[in-house]
């Protein structure tokens, strides 16, 4: 079992012992505690709330609040009113329970008989503003959170401008690996270009809390980039690999600076996981073969397409007309469009169209930007594979060749050094023909498959990589519109699929 796990229901425990003795304080059996529901009962009794925040412990999210809320008044119960004193119990619930409960000097006193205790202005604004932090940051960081779309690469499943919720209690929330940071931020302090905005001094090991359920094939996920490991600041919404490989590492230290960021630090992405542990995938004329039966493509998935006019130029309200994301012209009646299929069969039915057809990039074509980035690999955007996705302890046979496709998961992501010696191999100096993974990996995809930089480019997801499940859209802004015409009311409130 792992350690977070054993801490967890240690900090359970000793929460609920604490009722217990707090319970009895108050004049009620102890044992009342640890019934469920009979003790959210009692405990609001002993606050003196009334019996009506009994329905918001029960709404998920709002429950969390409802609880932290519940703690502060049992605080002022035993007379603890200093800002401190509050903050540290919201906090350390599980420790300033028991403290309360079992120290023989704190007294329980009902909050009738309790004198009143004046509050200036400032100390209001403070606790309400303490308060909300400390829950927003709970449930931002282990139940749910908002995130934007800002690219393309998932249209028309997901559109720019979508705001939408993401479930992290899905596949189990994680621990933080670095848990003292400026809340609200992701890796950059607010008005600042560069500063980061969390602390190093401690740094936590992966642990994931169980989930409701596992990935599936087809599941929209949010994970942190795993290219994104190391950054040039400078040029951050791009592949530090990338640059390397175009420019040579001593090129790109030398004009940008370069910074390593920790797994939860990374950049959040979303794409749509089309290959999950266990998994042969492969990618043939753009369709994606999954264990050797062809994966159903989502209503939203869509290509570019080049469409041949009889000369004339088509009206760029058509586009709009027929939903195409993005178009060009490329010569005298000819366009490429992206679009999925359907678009592509209303622009076909057009009287001054001439043909539409898909555009593909031929099997055993080299692509040097695709992963593994090797010319041993023959794989582009449209043809890929096959490749085997890796599952937590799962063995496979390691050679000159195929090590080319899991050597960062080795290297990186399960940290083992990582040697390859006159055509050897070796893993921890010790020569290796077999490796057992210790991680499950996902294979992930936009959906807009020719302006998506995803699995293709990059390669394999960790599964400590995983944030969470894309649930709700519930606002849908197209930012090239006018004010009044901004929100795509037809997008907004749809459930993700």
């Amino acid at each position: 079992m792992s350690i977070y796990m054993i801490l967890s229901i240690l900090f359970f425990l000793a929460s609920l012992a604490g009722l217990w003795k707090i319970f009895e304080k108050a004049g009620l059996p102890g044992w009342y505690a640890i019934v469920p529901f009979l003790n959210i009962y009692h405990w609001l009794k002993i606050i003196d709330k009334p019996l009506w925040w009994f329905i918001f412990v029960l709404i998920p999210f709002i429950n969390v609040f409802t609880l932290l809320l519940m703690v502060v008044e049992t605080l002022k119960c035993f007379n603890k009113h200093g800002l401190g004193q509050q903050a540290l119990g919201v906090l350390f619930p599980f420790a300033f329970l028991p403290y309360l409960g079992f120290a023989p000097n704190e007294k329980y006193v009902h909050p009738t008989k309790l004198p009143v205790i004046p509050k200036s202005g400032w100390r209001e604004w403070a606790d309400a503003i303490i308060f909300a932090v400390v829950a927003a940051t709970l449930i931002r960081t282990f139940m749910v959170e908002a995130y934007t779309i800002p690219t393309p690469s998932m249209e028309k499943s997901l559109l720019v401008g979508d705001y939408l919720f993401v479930s992290k209690v899905a596949y189990g929330p994680k621990i933080p690996n670095t848990p003292i940071a400026f809340p609200f931020a992701h890796h950059t302090l607010p008005l600042t270009q560069y500063t980061k905005s969390y602390l190093e001094w401690i740094k936590l090991d992966y642990y994931r809390f169980p989930g409701l359920r596992t990935i599936e094939n087809n599941h929209v996920v949010v994970f942190n980039y795993p290219d994104g490991d190391t950054v040039a600041l400078q040029r951050q919404n791009e592949s530090y690999y990338s640059l390397v490989r175009n420019m040579g590492r001593e090129q790109v230290w030398r004009n940008y600076d370069v910074v390593a960021r920790p797994v939860d630090k990374r950049e959040n992405y979303i794409k749509r996981c089309v290959g999950i542990p266990g998994d042969t995938l492969q990618i043939i004329d753009g369709q994606i073969i999954i264990n050797g039966t062809l994966l159903p493509n989502p209503e939203g998935v869509q290509h570019n397409y080049q469409v041949m006019t009889d000369g004339t130029q088509l009206n760029p309200r058509v586009f709009e007309r027929h939903n195409v994301s993005n178009w060009g012209l490329v010569a005298n009646g000819v366009y490429i469009l992206e679009m999925n299929d359907a678009s592509a069969l209303q622009i076909e039915s057009l009287p001054n169209v001439v043909a539409v057809e898909q555009l593909k990039r031929p099997a055993g074509r080299h692509e040097p930007y695709i992963f593994p980035h090797n010319p041993a690999f023959a794989w582009n955007e449209d043809n890929f594979g096959p490749l085997y996705i890796p599952k937590k302890g799962a063995t496979i046979e390691i050679d000159a060749r195929n090590i080319l496709l899991y050597e960062r998961i080795i290297d990186v992501y399960e940290g083992k050094d990582l040697e390859i010696r006159d055509g050897q191999i070796f893993i921890d100096g010790t020569p290796a023909t077999t490796y057992t993974f210790e991680m499950d990996y996902y294979w992930m995809m936009g959906d807009n498959r020719h302006n998506s930089a995803d699995s293709r480019f990059w390669g394999f997801v960790p599964e400590d990589h995983i944030v969470g499940r894309a649930m709700f859209v519930w606002l849908s802004l197209d930012k090239e519109k006018t004010f009044l015409s901004k929100i795509r009311f037809n997008k907004t409130f749809r459930v993700i699929r």
